[in-house]
């Protein structure tokens, strides 16, 4: 399984925010938070990975719904195409990040603990390249003043 490294993830950000300078809005304090909020559960959930899937279904199947929320809010927000292509990164079930790694907890059951820690780095990484990107963003006040 290919894997993103931290190097490859700030270049993704890096080519994004060039891309899309003109397309990046307005910062959202819920969106900051439901972010960080979601990282800690997220990466709560890996650490479970190291038992069967079946025994933590319901609380994956939480976690997926709490995720495409944000994502939904996060959408529909304007000029939000580069957190948008962030999250799709993070969320793709084939992908190398968490989605991918649900997904492969579900059809191998259970997952090796080196592996768990490794992919949570990466996973780490990408909600904090999330938050940092939001975070950085056009405050309401500060355009007013």
């Amino acid at each position: 399984m290919k894997v993103f490294t931290k190097g490859r993830l700030q270049i993704l950000l890096i080519i994004l925010i060039f891309v899309g300078c003109s397309t990046i809005s307005r910062f959202s304090q819920y969106a900051y938070i439901q972010t960080t909020s979601l990282k800690v559960d997220a990466l709560s959930i890996m650490d479970l990975a190291k038992d069967a899937y079946s025994g933590h279904q319901n609380s994956v199947f939480e976690l997926q719904t709490n995720l495409q929320k944000l994502y939904e809010y996060e959408r529909n927000r304007p000029k939000n195409e580069i957190t948008i292509k962030l999250w799709d990164k993070l969320l793709d079930p084939k992908g190398h990040l968490l989605g991918g790694f649900l997904t492969r907890w579900q059809l191998e059951e259970k997952l090796n603990e080196v592996f768990i820690s490794e992919v949570k780095k990466l996973v780490s990484e990408a909600f904090d390249l999330i938050a940092g990107l939001e975070s950085n963003k056009i405050k309401s006040k500060e355009i007013s003043e």
